[in-house]
């Protein structure tokens, strides 16, 4: 039994979906079929039950990188080796609104706790495999999306600029959250494989705007669909490799 994460192996699937959000958690499980709650202790909440057949766990990780290092640890321990991160994020261009669907291609490393692992020069990228399946996936549920470079930190309330105004933005960046960092590098370390998505909560300039919170809730929503169909899709893959 792991520190944190205080359940047996079998009730952990190879596959997890891993939003920072225990409530995303709760919804994802909500899809599952003979859904079980199998772990809830300092913030992280585990749920497991089979989607379509397929047996797959729903994280609630907590937020920010050192959780989620936390939990692919010990998930991992435990006998899970494919992680898609979930959730929401907030958006650079101006096309970008409440909503969105963002498919991660890689990650600017602002988080401390990948830094622990790979030194700071190594790319936090997902697994090209898992990437390409979550892209398709989003394709045939015909699903609109954006593929690009986001970028993950420690500090939501950070005070200060980092870098010269408008030039993330100049430079494509289309999202920003706090786990993917940690999440790709951990991967990378420890030989698991990994994805991204995320839904926006806002505009480049507005974050969390109550008039988007419909909005938001069905890119939430389908969010959760591209996941989990990418994931049975990941599943299949396997079965068949």
């Amino acid at each position: 039994m792991e520190f944190h994460i205080k359940c047996q192996p079998e009730e952990v699937s190879r596959y997890v979906l891993c939003p920072g959000s225990q409530r995303l958690a709760a919804r994802i499980a909500e899809r599952f079929d003979d859904m079980k709650k199998v772990a809830d202790d300092r913030g992280i909440v585990v749920y497991t039950g089979t989607y379509k057949g397929v047996l797959m766990t729903s994280c609630g990780t907590g937020m920010g990188g050192p959780a989620v290092a936390i939990c692919m640890e010990e998930l991992a321990n435990l006998g899970a080796d494919t992680f898609v991160r979930v959730g929401s994020c907030g958006v650079f261009q101006d096309s970008q609104g409440p909503g969105d669907i963002i498919i991660a291609t890689g990650t600017v490393r602002e988080g401390g706790t990948a830094n622990a692992y790979l030194p700071l020069e190594f790319p936090a990228v997902p697994t090209y495999e898992v990437l390409e399946t979550l892209v398709q996936t989003a394709e045939s549920l015909e699903i609109p999306y954006t593929v690009g470079v986001g970028i993950a930190g420690d500090a939501f309330y950070s005070p200060r600029e980092l870098y010269e105004p408008g030039l993330l933005k100049k430079a494509g960046l289309v999202s920003v959250e706090m786990e993917s960092d940690t999440l790709f590098i951990v991967g990378q370390f420890r030989g698991l494989r990994t994805g991204a998505l995320y839904a926006s909560d806002g505009t480049n300039n507005e974050t969390k705007p109550v008039w988007g919170e419909e909005k938001y809730l069905q890119g939430e929503m389908d969010m959760i669909t591209i996941a989990l169909e990418g994931m049975l899709a990941i599943a299949k893959q396997d079965s068949e490799g």
